[in-house]
């Protein structure tokens, strides 16, 4: 039986492994061992922190919220208590859109859900 070298194999997974860590520090971006652990590990954080911002983004939205109606008088949870009442369907990042962008129309909403 012929002998089968596999260097070249080896030498292009080891490459792609290392290309994946540029940039990372210490013998993590060099061994490929620890290169390997460290990209196990980035995936697993990427994917939990991708939903860690989507619960980020929604406080933001509501302190944004909740400093726009500090001027009409009335509290966050009772403004979107009234607007769940009266069945207005915006959700929190339009409304904070709008008391930024557009605090007339943030004006018109707040004085629709206090009458």
């Amino acid at each position: 039986m012929p002998r089968v070298k596999r260097g070249t194999i080896s030498l292009k997974r080891r490459r792609n492994v290392l290309r994946k860590v540029k940039g990372y520090r210490f013998g993590r971006s060099k061994k490929e061992s620890a290169a390997r652990e460290a990209i196990a590990h980035a995936g697993s954080y990427a994917f939990a922190h991708r939903r860690d911002k989507k619960n980020d983004f929604r406080r933001i939205w509501q302190v944004n919220i909740g400093t726009a109606l500090g001027n009409y008088g009335i509290s966050y949870s009772k403004f979107m208590g009234q607007m769940k009442k009266k069945g207005i369907i915006l959700n929190r990042k339009m409304m904070s859109e709008l008391a930024q962008t557009h605090p007339e129309t943030f004006t018109r909403i707040v004085s629709s859900i206090k009458n």
